[in-house]
């Protein structure tokens, strides 16, 4: 949604996937395997060509929404396998198909099945027949005295019953900061070639990063070639007007798999992105191939930074990773079910991402850049002018949802609290600061719309962080959960004033669950000013209010003020509960049903009528 600057709003289509690897992103970069600074100023990620694809594998691929019959989904194999709190070590798995990946096959089958029919996935077009498809594994091991010393393994696995080819390459590259500005207000980066197999990172606030490539790896033809271009969009391909800059984002496409030379710096050997080319002619069936890279911020003495001490550190880091999830889990858990908790509690810290979003900037537009169609200047998030992010969030996922959404990061937290406290509370707090809440108390819900409704789980999730912490590592933290206490009581008396519009304390909430289940959008309002009101959303509220009296009476065993607060709460919760089964007169109704024994919604029309929705949608 960041990157959507059309004027309808139609994300999907106004940045799709043939785009990506051609056009520089604004706000945020993407890639397999992907890693990055706390501000995504350096990336890497690992890029990989079978011999047969028409560009490299270098990111996810997926139908959008409005190609797939069950709407936006991710057409991949890939896997989340070990992770950390610090990331001292992280696994990850990528399945690469040796046939073509079918990108147009995925597409159009999607587009032809109805709702009624199964998704069509990666399975189903068989190009994982006969296992002709490489099991790729990525693993990053930091040094325990140096977490900017990091060890880079790339280990390949022919799956199938023949001979493969392969080219891995592994890239680098610095977000594009400085296209969006006049000439000259930031400073450009850059990378270059400094030895055989070495590549020297220079940022203005990042400082010196060295990137070490094995030089002789098995199996591969020689040691890798490292090749240059620059974060810049190719202008050419993706508008037919001039290219401002004469290497461009999508270089190595061109060169590894046309064979264009002109593509990438071989002149200077520098640019702002660059990777090393390691070509294995032939990965023989049921064998292996491995290629092992290092991120340092500082030069090694020997040639290429990759010792005999590299895959000691690895293994070190995994014995670490062991220890640490061996007094984490439950006593007398079984081995499933410990490699269960542990591979889910991976894939939670996996999903963290750098997000940066600055409101005001993206509704203006750049200075240096086309001026956005006038009618999005108040198409989207209008009201949200102070929202500035610069924060590593739990995302729900990092291809189909790749942005916070409150309720989601408020779930995410509880699990996220098992493993990194620290990180959850701050998840936490981060969406009660002033630069993510509202002034008039609202939590942002979601990138699209920043002022639906998402259910206030909030305080709930406070609580179980709260308990979770105390539980698990004997720390009760006051000073967090009476931060958000606080704050949430601002956010109460939102839902109090703009949710519950007639003062019955029956609320009408918006997008309160999955967008698919809904008979119809109840975000927006309904027809000649009647009111919905929800079931759900006063259920919600009345959970709360329990919620926020549990807060207090915790707070209230340090400070006895919270007492009075706890029986605020308690009150407000009696009213809700009574409203949602009262019974007045005339043709109010209540929205309990005596006798479905069922809470129903109901609409409220201008002059006291009510009508009661009948339906149990999920």
């Amino acid at each position: 949604v960041r990157e959507d600057y059309s004027g309808d709003g139609d994300a999907w289509r106004f940045f799709p996937h043939e785009h990506a690897r051609s056009r520089a992103y604004r706000w945020g970069e993407d890639g397999l395997a992907g890693i990055s600074d706390n501000h995504q100023r350096l990336c890497f990620s690992v890029a990989l060509w079978n011999g047969k694809d028409e560009i490299l594998k270098e990111r996810l691929f997926g139908v959008t929404n409005h190609e797939g019959n069950h709407g936006e989904d991710v057409k991949e194999l890939y896997y989340y396998l070990e992770n950390t709190p610090t990331h001292s070590y992280m696994k990850y798995l990528y399945k690469y198909p040796q046939a073509p990946f079918p990108y147009e096959q995925l597409v159009a089958e999607s587009t032809r099945r109805s709702r009624n029919e199964p998704e069509y996935e990666l399975l189903d077009t068989g190009v994982f027949d006969q296992d002709k498809y490489f099991d790729v594994f990525v693993e990053y091991a930091k040094d325990r005295y140096n977490v900017d010393d990091i060890h880079i393994k790339i280990t390949a696995h022919n799956r199938g019953p023949e001979d493969a080819p392969l080219h891995i390459i592994p890239q680098v590259w610095f977000r594009n900061t400085w296209s969006w500005c006049p000439s000259g207000e930031v400073k450009v980066p850059s990378l270059k070639k400094t030895g055989p197999s070495i590549i020297e990172a220079q940022h203005e606030t990042l400082g010196q990063r060295w990137v070490h490539f094995e030089e002789s790896p098995m199996g591969a033809a020689g040691a890798p070639e490292l090749i240059f271009t620059d974060n810049e969009s190719n202008l050419k391909k993706l508008f037919n007007t001039e290219n401002k800059h004469q290497y461009v984002k999508d270089g190595f496409h061109e060169y590894v798999i046309n064979g264009n030379k002109d593509a990438v710096n071989h002149q200077e050997h520098q640019g702002t992105k660059a990777a090393g080319v390691y070509k294995f002619d032939k990965v023989r069936a049921g064998d292996f191939v491995e290629v092992r890279i290092r991120l340092n911020n500082k030069r090694e003495g020997h040639r290429s930074g990759i010792d005999d001490d590299f895959d000691k550190l690895v293994y070190d880091r995994i014995r670490d990773m062991e220890e640490f999830y061996s007094h984490l889990t439950v006593k007398n858990l079984s081995e499933d079910l410990r490699s269960i908790q542990r591979q889910a509690l991976s894939g939670m810290l996996w999903s963290k991402q750098w997000y940066h979003f600055d409101q005001r900037s993206w509704r203006k537009g750049d200075p240096v850049g086309p001026a956005p169609p006038p009618e999005r200047y108040n198409l989207r998030n209008k009201e949200w002018r102070h929202v500035f992010i610069d924060d590593i969030l739990s995302m729900p996922d990092k291809w189909e949802y790749p942005f916070f959404a409150a309720w989601d990061m408020a779930f995410h937290a509880v699990p996220l609290s098992i493993v990194d406290p620290a990180f959850a509370k701050k998840q936490l707090e981060l969406l009660t600061r002033e630069w993510y809440m509202h002034p008039s108390g609202q939590i942002p819900a979601y990138e699209w719309n920043f002022s639906d409704v998402n259910p206030p789980v909030h305080a709930w999730a406070a609580l179980q962080v709260f308990k979770t912490e105390d539980r698990i590592y004997g720390r009760q933290d006051f000073v967090f959960l009476e931060r958000v206490f606080q704050k949430l009581l601002l956010n109460f008396t939102w839902w109090v004033n703009r949710k519950d519009t007639e003062g019955n304390n029956v609320f009408e909430g918006g997008f309160l669950g999955l967008d698919n289940i809904g008979l119809f959008n109840r975000s927006e309002p309904l027809p000649n000013g009647a009111t919905l009101r929800q079931a759900d959303g006063t259920s919600w509220m009345a959970f709360f209010s329990l919620t926020m009296l549990h807060c207090a009476l915790e707070l209230a065993k340090r400070n006895p003020v919270y007492e009075d607060i706890a029986s605020k709460f308690l009150e407000h919760f009696f009213h809700i509960s009574d409203a949602m089964t009262y019974h007045s007169k005339g043709e109010e109704k209540t929205l309990w049903d005596s006798e479905d024994k069922f809470y129903y919604d109901s609409i409220s029309w201008p002059g006291g009528h009510t009508q009661r929705l009948k339906t149990r949608s999920l």
